[in-house]
């Protein structure tokens, strides 16, 4: 799901429904927790390809997907033309009729550290007093191992990385909630070992769907070498040779909290 405009990641849709699943399957949890109810008001931030606004949808809420990826928002039109979606940058959305909920699934990890504040901004304003903010995203030290592999190839090569990603703590991002006129009623961060569609290619299809800003001084002619080394240095830790399965090691953190 598309947020962070400033280091862009490369968003495929055909991709990212076809090998990445997953990603709206795990959002399961968090509809629950947002417990949507008819006649609502609720926005989905970093919708993606909008299932998960279309399943809000069919609870008899009035859902809005908002998404920065332009290629995105278009898939979700075309798979769900009755719902409404925007292409929008969630640090600067702003909207006339204020909503009952905010939600949002492994997307505000996309947005960087200094720019979280601007985006709470946001969520806060498009709240009426009293409207909730659901989300989960990845907690400190989510895909950990990965990270530090693929940045220490990286670097052992020449190449210049860091992570394109914001994975904080329970207690950080609960202050930064609380400094922008929320309640924290919930939030717990967990380990949440997930297997990677695909086979063999679970591991290189996740790097090239989510981790392409990683490998952007990298020359196209050698990407693959890298992500092959990457896989070397993770088979061990990650892959099951028997199941033929990669497991990314996710961490997440998941909140409700409610506006003042």
């Amino acid at each position: 799901m598309g947020s962070n405009e400033s280091r862009p990641n490369d968003w495929n849709a055909d991709d990212y429904d076809e090998n990445h699943s997953f990603v709206a399957e795990y959002g399961t949890d968090v509809l629950e927790l947002l417990a949507p109810e008819p006649d609502e008001r609720i926005l989905d931030l970093g919708c993606g390809t909008g299932h998960l606004t279309a399943r809000i949808a069919a609870t008899g809420a009035t859902a809005v997907g908002v998404d920065s990826a332009a290629e995105m928002i278009e898939r979700a039109h075309e798979a769900h033309p009755d719902t409404l979606f925007v292409a929008t940058d969630a640090r600067t959305m702003s909207f006339d009729t204020p909503f009952d909920a905010v939600f949002s699934n492994a997307a505000l990890h996309w947005i960087p550290d200094e720019e979280q504040d601007a985006t709470l901004r946001a969520v806060r304003d498009a709240l009426r007093p009293g409207g909730r903010f659901v989300a989960e995203l990845g907690g400190t030290g989510n895909v950990e191992r990965i990270v530090d592999a693929t940045l220490a190839e990286l670097e052992g090569r020449g190449y210049d990385a860091d992570s394109p990603w914001y994975f904080p703590s329970v207690g950080e991002y609960a202050g930064r909630l609380e400094d922008h006129g929320f309640e924290v009623r919930f939030a717990r961060l967990f380990d949440r070992p997930t297997e990677l569609d695909d086979g063999q290619r679970g591991l290189r299809n996740w790097l090239e769907m989510f981790g392409d800003s990683l490998f952007e001084s990298v020359p196209a002619d050698e990407q693959a070498a890298v992500i092959g080394a990457v896989e070397d240095r993770l088979e061990s830790d990650l892959y099951d040779r028997d199941e033929e399965t990669w497991t990314a090691d996710y961490r997440r953190l998941r909140f409700r909290a409610v506006r003042r």
